[in-house]
């Protein structure tokens, strides 16, 4: 099996409409694996505290930021999420000259949801993740049954007013700041000759390795990119599709055109196979600092037949059961050595529920057409009534507390008339 993994997208005014920045992912995974949607609160820590990410312990912050995450449901970071600040993160695979190492360390996914925790911009998140990759390094399977699968990372990272493209290899990287228009990228480095931030030896490693001659103009994704690989060529035709889909809309990028993106299956974006799209995310983020941003979540494969449901950061929310999946502590085989022994079952109430009713659809497809347009129609109305607060505001923020969970119960509700 070769996975050649996902797609991230954001798009900033002019290429929005309203002053807005739009934020999607795909979250392609083993098709077997599940995919939950969690809400962590903001929360204080003392002094000496650790924190346990996937494979290892490291010092916790004083403070960590809310935080709404999807993610395979058997690691502790994230693929994909945002922050009560408005902050969104999402990192894809990256293979280059550097090999990945396999030794364990913070992988890709911890390290967005510690960025999501601890930076309330976008920059500030950039400064994060490169901190705790020097410290820490990255590495470690990135998947649950097969130790052999590692990758090094890039990662998408949005705010109100601008987007950072961070790429590494190993512990070295690069940054570049997107202050205008729109930015993809899949599993091949993008960043050029526009470097906005880098590690400080970056270049003298480069040139000890023999990659760049010390003269001419750095392009770090010429000296750290493979000349040729079949990830790379896979990853370029979906880049390319994606390119071409975001100049489409190019002025008018919404939220429904950015899901639209996720959803198209021609490009390979929306992936189906042994990798498969296993979760998506598309964030609306206001500049005006007053008014809300909303994140929609699928918690599900596929979004063609999937709903895109909304979730806001206010104050007492209601936990997100439904779509949680079942933990096991210290008996997880993932917590354990060897690892990798059993694949308990990590399916949430949703994720039960969608892959019934897929199973019904395959066979009956008039009967999935009824049910994919009623969810299309839910998720339609949610779209409008989450148009009225990105535009004037929330004025009873308890309204809001379980507007997710609530979304869920509908989509369910569907599910049970089918």
């Amino acid at each position: 099996m070769h996975p050649s993994s996902c797609d991230t997208f954001v798009a900033l005014s002019p290429s929005t409409e309203r002053q807005r920045v739009v934020f999607g992912k795909n979250s392609d995974r083993p098709c077997d694996e599940v995919q939950e949607v969690v809400y962590f609160p903001a929360r204080d820590y003392g002094a000496e505290e650790k924190v346990e990410c996937t494979y290892i312990e490291i010092e916790q912050v004083a403070h960590t930021h809310a935080v709404v995450l999807s993610r395979p449901a058997w690691l502790w970071g994230a693929e994909m999420g945002a922050n009560e600040h408005q902050v969104c993160i999402g990192n894809e695979a990256v293979w280059g000259r550097e090999s990945a190492d396999g030794d364990e360390a913070l992988l890709g996914m911890d390290l967005v949801r510690l960025g999501l925790e601890r930076a309330d911009t976008a920059e500030r998140a950039v400064n994060v993740i490169t901190e705790l990759l020097e410290k820490y390094g990255q590495g470690g399977s990135c998947m649950e049954d097969e130790c052999g699968f590692t990758y090094h990372n890039s990662f998408l990272i949005s705010d109100r007013t601008e987007a950072w493209l961070l790429e590494t290899s190993g512990k070295y990287w690069a940054a570049e700041r997107v202050e205008g228009g729109y930015r993809n990228i899949s599993n091949e480095y993008g960043i050029t000759t526009k470097i906005d931030k880098e590690h400080p030896g970056m270049r003298e490693y480069a040139r000890s390795k023999g990659w760049w001659d010390g003269k001419t103009q750095f392009n770090f994704a010429t000296v750290f990119s493979f000349l040729t690989t079949a990830r790379i060529e896979a990853s370029g035709t979906r880049y390319c599709a994606g390119k071409k889909l975001l100049e489409k809309s190019y002025g008018h990028i919404t939220a429904e055109s950015m899901m639209g993106i996720l959803r198209d299956k021609e490009s390979g974006i929306n992936m189906e196979g042994m990798f498969m799209t296993t979760g998506s995310m598309v964030s609306v983020i206001p500049r005006d600092p007053t008014l809300p941003g909303v994140h929609y979540f699928t918690a599900t494969p596929d979004p063609e037949r999937s709903v895109f449901k909304p979730f806001i950061f206010v104050k007492n929310l209601i936990p997100l059961k439904e779509t949680t999946s079942p933990t096991y502590g210290q008996d997880d085989p993932v917590k354990k050595k060897p690892r990798f022994q059993c694949k308990p079952d990590r399916k949430h109430e949703l994720f039960v529920k969608h892959e019934l009713v897929a199973a019904i659809t395959e066979s009956y497809k008039d009967r999935g057409k009824k049910i994919t347009e009623s969810l299309r129609q839910l998720e339609k109305e949610k779209m409008a009534q989450m148009e009225g607060l990105l535009t004037h505001g929330i004025e009873e923020p308890d309204i809001w507390a379980d507007l997710f969970s609530s979304s869920v119960k509908e989509e369910m509700a569907v599910y049970n008339k089918s």
